[in-house]
């Protein structure tokens, strides 16, 4: 009872409509789960329901985090509060759209196979433009918060950055595949205008729920990584002022800084490297010898980068300067 009550009392502060909206997703995501139970029907292999769950865990996170984010401006607080709004209409009003295509057994994005879907895909792709232009202009808000803990503050801004990047990359699904392009060169029409795998058709095999492709390449995968590092980061942050009380050298908030930069550049890193095999029609779980040297390089001057900010002495400086 007392972690329920501290954490009303933390949250108590937070933006109402987008502290609500994150909350809703989370019941939404219990009751896919409940529709995936029950209804056996699938769409291109996979369970019609689990689009609309994979969107509910992502909308409950993204919103619980920008209720958070808006809290912390020192500045247009009040003009941000109405754009996270925008937020919320625009997320919630592509989720009933991709909610009603699942009960029809219709594909919600790329669809162009009728008038009605054409028209609902290319209403959706208004949606993720505005939703991108709005969660720009916070990102650029976010820049300017003016936290205590500087490795908190960073992380957001990282963050921030991360998560509009993730929402960019989604630009490269909306493309015909060359199939599409020939189809449409050749009878000026594509039941379908774009796709999530590379390579290959959409609907292939793929990892349970998740369903980004093993056979090719997915896109779905960097752009889910870069959305959410607006919460990884954050959590970052956090979990490092918690170990704090138990490692001292931690203690020290430009140590905790370092870290989070390191952890934002290689988190930058890896959201390179998962769109660079994407790109290449390569399946996630079949990385080929250059995936797994770049990854091992990665992980390495990550890891090495780590052990000198640990290991570097406190009394220096030069990074707090640097990002003051």
């Amino acid at each position: 009872m007392t972690i329920l009550t501290d954490l009303r009392d933390r949250t108590r502060t937070w933006h109402r409509g987008s502290y609500r909206c994150g909350q809703a997703f989370a019941v939404i995501t219990a009751l896919c789960v409940l529709a995936m139970l029950i209804d056996q029907r699938t769409l291109e292999g996979a369970p019609i329901w689990a689009k609309p769950f994979k969107f509910a865990v992502s909308g409950s996170l993204y919103f619980f985090s920008w209720s958070w984010l808006v809290t912390l401006l020192p500045k247009f607080r009040r003009t941000a509060s109405v754009l996270t709004n925008v937020l919320v209409v625009i997320f919630s009003a592509e989720y009933v759209l991709m909610v009603f295509q699942a009960a029809r057994v219709r594909a919600s994005h790329f669809n162009n196979a009728t008038p009605l879907d054409n028209a609902i895909f290319q209403t959706m792709g208004g949606m993720v433009a505005t939703l991108w232009v709005v969660n720009l202009v916070l990102t650029v808000a976010v820049m300017f918060t003016r936290l205590p803990d500087r490795a908190t503050r960073w992380a957001a801004r990282i963050g921030a950055i991360l998560g509009t990047i993730g929402i960019s990359l989604a630009t490269l699904m909306t493309g015909p595949t060359p199939e599409q392009q020939a189809m449409l060169e050749k009878t000026g029409q594509s039941a379908m205008i774009g796709a999530h795998t590379v390579g290959l058709p959409d609907g292939g095999p793929g990892l349970p729920i998740l369903g980004w492709s093993t056979a090719g390449g997915d896109l779905r995968i960097p752009h889910f990584l870069g959305l959410h590092g607006l919460q990884a980061l954050p959590l970052l942050a956090l979990a490092l002022g918690v170990l704090a009380a138990r490692y001292p050298r931690l203690r020290d908030d430009v140590v905790r800084l370092r870290l989070v930069v390191i952890a934002g550049a290689g988190y930058a890193g890896l959201l390179a490297l998962l769109t660079w095999q994407a790109l290449r029609g390569q399946s996630i779980v079949a990385p080929d010898g250059a995936t797994l040297t770049a990854f091992a390089l990665l992980i390495a001057g990550v890891a090495f980068s780590g052990l000198i900010a640990i290991r570097r002495p406190a009394k220096d400086r030069e990074l707090e300067v640097s990002v003051r």
